[in-house]
């Protein structure tokens, strides 16, 4: 536990703050409890790296808490190497596109080639930009469905998916070594871009993306569905409706007041599309459209809900039944192409059982894992050195 006066105290003598970070401090001299919280530690980083409230103090979100996680990341890859290379994207949230930018400019100030998003992108993209230009790590800078108050800071190993266990505690360690603002290399992003330390990630990454994305689809008929789209004030129009009109589906409507980022998620206060709460503005187009299902992805768009128009009557289906109708769809197109070979089914172990019942009549092999991308990134590593 910090030393929360002491802290408090440090952070505001500080040059390095703006007037503004300044009176956010000043704000709170006589708040002992907000100062408490503010300070009474540091944000924690782990396999999922940075997740807080924005503001200013150790346990929160802003410029010099990213800057400290970047040296920490630009210290540990400089420990196996000295020629790295960073992809870094962002989301829709507030601050999010600042804080990808202080990310690059301390990579870049360490001699790490900084490949930044010109503007936001899903999760995925950033996995996709590590493969495909060769870095050693990337960034995501999220926070995934939380409310508007938060940010986060993802970290990704060189083969795409989050950081495992041990890069993470590597990590933390070389965090905890520095100081928070003597600590840090930084330069100006515009002079490290000029200096080709910084380079944006060129269209080129995102058309190779959504071609990956496309050749994944095996529903070869016509596309007659009528859908409604959300992407909930977040990354996720682009990419998504990219993909679907160049797949075929010409009918597809988007909820006006959910369409462009917006990160106080005005309409949606908590942008997780998998609760109902989230999903109301998106029902209200469905059922005004008559469409056939309603799709919503979360800010990051790593994350989708869906809703079915069922004879009129709108039904919002669980995670765990789109999971099994999807499951249940690609053995049966794709059965006949498996002949002597066993397909490989990769589920949560808190994913419904009903997916090994499934899996066992259709004689396909369950591997379950822990909740969390980076352990079903771990068997698709594994998949693929088989």
């Amino acid at each position: 536990m910090l030393d929360v006066r002491n802290e408090y105290l440090k952070w505001l003598s500080s040059e390095k703050l703006n007037k503004e970070e300044k009176n956010e401090l000043e704000s709170i001299k006589n708040n002992d409890k907000e100062m408490t919280d503010r300070f009474y530690c540091n944000l924690a980083f782990g396999t999922g790296g940075l997740r807080g409230v924005m503001g200013i103090g150790t346990n929160r979100m802003n410029r010099f808490i990213i800057r400290k996680a970047s040296q920490g990341l630009a210290n540990y890859l400089l420990k196996i190497k000295r020629d790295n290379k960073v992809a870094i994207g962002y989301d829709s949230r507030n601050n999010s596109e600042d804080f990808a930018r202080e990310t690059a400019s301390v990579l870049a100030a360490n001699g790490i080639k900084a490949y930044i998003y010109k503007e936001l992108m899903p999760t995925p993209t950033v996995s996709y930009a590590i493969r495909y230009l060769g870095c050693d790590a990337g960034v995501m800078v999220t926070a995934s469905h939380n409310p508007k108050q938060y940010n986060g800071y993802k970290v990704y190993g060189n083969d795409g998916r989050q950081c495992t266990l041990d890069m993470a505690n590597s990590i933390y360690e070389e965090i905890e070594k520095i100081d928070v603002f003597d600590g840090v290399k930084v330069d100006c992003f515009k002079k490290l871009q000029k200096e080709g330390k910084i380079e944006i990630i060129s269209d080129e990454v995102f058309e190779s993306f959504i071609n990956s994305t496309l050749k994944q689809s095996i529903f070869k008929e016509e596309k007659v569905l009528n859908i409604a789209y959300t992407p909930l004030n977040g990354a996720g129009r682009k990419c998504i409706l990219e993909a679907l009109t160049r797949d075929g589906f010409k009918d597809i409507k988007v909820v006006k007041e959910q369409e462009q980022p917006d990160g106080n998620f005005t309409t949606c206060p908590y942008p997780n599309p998998e609760i109902p709460e989230a999903l109301k503005l998106g029902i209200k187009l469905l059922e005004k459209e008559n469409a056939d299902i309603l799709m919503a992805s979360d800010p990051d768009s790593d994350r989708i809900g869906c809703v079915v128009n069922n004879h009129g009557k709108h039904v919002i289906l669980t995670g765990n039944e789109v999971g099994l109708l999807l499951f249940d769809m690609v053995y049966q197109v794709k059965k006949n192409d498996f002949k002597d070979k066993r397909p490989v089914l990769v589920k949560t172990i808190v994913t419904s059982d009903m997916a090994n019942i499934m899996a066992k009549k259709y004689n396909v092999e369950v591997r379950e894992v822990l909740t969390g991308f980076k352990f079903i990134g771990e068997q698709i590593g594994l998949l693929e050195k088989d």
